[in-house]
């Protein structure tokens, strides 16, 4: 059997439905059964071609609980999970290319016994032809261990390990081999000779040697057998030996019992394609970001698991409440999160309070709550200040310790603490994650009533349609503009900010630009109720992320659309009887990457 690892011998076993684990689980416990190793599930989801991968969301959640309670009932199995789900028209080459970064020995694949089926969006012969490890491809119904063991020798390149399977499997079933010569008709010579020091090792093994029609005797003894394990090619061709040869044919189609084809990898699999992602239309490439990067809040609703996954990577979790008059709903706000994540289960280390010089009992409020204020004017003095929500953002990277930082607003009626531990599960679950935003129904409040999904006004008009012109692979976020979100330390601190209500636009923008698209997550927390703004406090809003958008666009394209920025903005103003203009100044100042400042520096010595 192949090795290609110096350490831990790995077998990864591709999941693409729940009949999957039943069945190649045991036959990989069975084959680590005498050496160390573990087991390396990778979640797949198949979109038809055709359709947008985005339609494969809601299967890639079930399919990541699907792999986690996999984990749970087999506890005792060295079982580990690659959190990534693969959304693909043809996932089989992104297996592939997970088998060579995993450092594969072996690749278990589930199997009808069809020759001319497609695995993973391939067909069978490119499945076996490119493999770049050994491949066991099962046919194993549900039933009995399955401990009458068909094991056909004919000689050729996979006898080792076809012996090393059947081995595995009657050693952990308590089994019996029995080992069928197959001889082409006129050979005069037995290949038992060939075989004997296999044989004498084989345990409760019977041997039968045939000539002539090998297919219809391999046929006939499968009827008292459970399974039969062989090599998958039996002829070689041309160009090396033939993925499937026309015997290992032949038996598939004619028996409907267990079957086992085996096969090591050849010299002519190709190599990974580097450019996986580069070559894809944009469209494809966004579909498949939201297929793979789009969670749900329930996903990570066992605080356990995260304080858990939190404490093994020795990781601290810093909440900040950016806030401005904010005394009717700051209280519950902090209440609800203490409660929850900090007295119930230790998830979040710390939560402060960033103020912006409320006039209100905000910070009164949440002092008595016994949490840290700060007003964000006060922090780094000698840096100046700036009003807006970025500021207090930026200026909070400055006091706030955590590795991870999240920052939700004070403003939310129907506080929960998935709005927290939304957006930290994927930062704890994919170490490639970077930065996760927050997304879900904003009903907006007409008169006495609420209207569903009439919230994100300055989202829909203006955010999701320049995104779509401008920075394409973004368009896949529902709500880019939404209060809530979190992201490593290390990729906040080297991000420059927008100080008012450009920031989430920068970040974004700045996020993709600087560590990529599959850096970026977004969590559905389900509804958010806070009050709603005005027009006329949208417009201004609108005005201020329209000139993000064009000063990233230049930035990327490294050319100059507007000579210079115009942060007046005329407001139409209306009292009984007359209309006239008020100009009002707008625009955010773009404050450097926290990294860059020496005091911060300092500070996090």
């Amino acid at each position: 059997m192949t090795s290609r690892s110096a350490n831990a011998y790995r077998i990864v076993i591709p999941i693409h439905d729940n009949t999957t684990s039943p069945v190649l689980l045991p036959l990989a416990q069975a084959l680590l059964a005498e050496r160390a190793g573990e087991i390396v599930l990778i979640g797949v989801v198949t979109v038809p071609e055709g359709r947008s991968l985005s339609e494969g969301a809601a299967e890639a959640q079930a399919r990541r609980q699907t792999l986690a309670n996999i984990k749970t009932r087999h506890a005792d199995l060295p079982i580990r999970v690659k959190p990534r789900v693969r959304v693909s028209h043809a996932p089989w080459r992104e297996i592939v290319g997970s088998a060579r970064r995993e450092n594969a020995d072996m690749l278990l694949l589930a199997w009808d016994g069809d020759p001319s089926a497609c695995l993973m969006g391939a067909s069978l012969e490119i499945v076996l032809a490119e493999t770049p490890c050994d491949i066991v491809l099962a046919r194993i119904p549900y039933g009995p261990p399955t401990r009458r063991i068909l094991l056909p020798l004919r000689g050729g390149p996979y006898v080792d390990l076809a012996v090393t399977v059947a081995l595995a499997l009657a050693e952990a079933n308590d089994g019996a081999i029995t080992v069928l010569h197959a001889a082409p008709a006129g050979r005069v010579d037995s290949p038992a000779q060939a075989f004997l020091p296999i044989l004498r090792h084989l345990p409760r093994s019977r041997q039968i040697e045939v000539q002539g029609d090998v297919a219809g005797s391999i046929v006939r003894e499968a009827e008292a057998h459970d399974v039969i394990v062989m090599g998958a090619s039996s002829r070689v061709g041309e160009i090396g030996p033939k993925p499937l040869g026309p015997l290992a044919a032949q038996i598939a189609r004619r028996t409907s019992g267990g079957l086992i084809m085996v096969k090591s990898p050849t010299a002519h699999a190709p190599a990974e394609d580097e450019t996986e992602y580069h070559d894809r239309a944009l469209s494809i490439l966004t579909d498949k970001w939201f297929a793979e990067n789009s969670f749900d809040a329930d996903e990570f609703a066992v605080l356990s698991q995260l304080v858990a996954m939190k404490e093994e990577r020795g990781l601290t979790i810093s909440l900040g409440l950016p806030a401005l008059n904010e005394e009717a709903t700051v209280g519950k706000v902090i209440r609800t999160l203490q409660r929850a994540l900090m007295h119930k289960v230790p998830l979040l280390d710390e939560i402060v309070l960033i103020d912006s010089n409320s006039e209100d009992r905000t910070r009164d409020i949440a002092r008595r709550l016994g949490v840290p204020v700060y007003v964000h004017q006060e922090i780094l003095p000698q840096c100046g200040a700036h009003s807006g929500k970025g500021e207090a953002l930026w200026k909070s990277l400055y006091v706030l310790k955590g590795d991870l930082v999240a920052w939700i607003d004070t403003d939310i009626v129907n506080i929960h603490p998935r709005f927290v531990y939304g957006l930290l599960g994927p930062l704890l679950r994919h170490d490639t994650i970077q930065y996760v935003k927050g997304f879900y129904r904003r009903p907006i409040r007409i008169g006495d009533k609420l209207q569903a999904g009439g919230g994100g006004r300055v989202t829909e008009l203006v955010a999701r349609p320049l995104f779509n012109l401008f920075f394409p692979e973004l368009s896949g976020l529902v709500q880019p503009l939404s209060g809530e979100y979190a992201g490593r330390r290390s990729a906040l601190e080297r991000l420059p900010f927008f100080t008012g209500y450009g920031v989430e636009t920068g970040l974004l923008i700045d996020i993709l630009n600087e560590f990529g698209l599959r850096a970026i997550a977004q969590v559905d927390l389900q509804e958010r109720l806070h009050r709603n703004q005005g027009l006329p406090a949208l417009s201004r809003m609108s005005f201020a992320i329209l000139q993000v958008f064009f000063k990233r666009f230049e930035d990327r394209h490294k050319l100059t659309l507007l000579e210079e920025v115009n942060r007046s903005m005329k407001l139409i103003r209306h009292e009984p009887g007359r209309y006239f203009l008020d100009i009002e100044e707008i625009g955010d100042v773009e404050r450097p990457p926290m990294i860059t400042l020496p005091e911060y520096v300092a500070a996090r010595k």
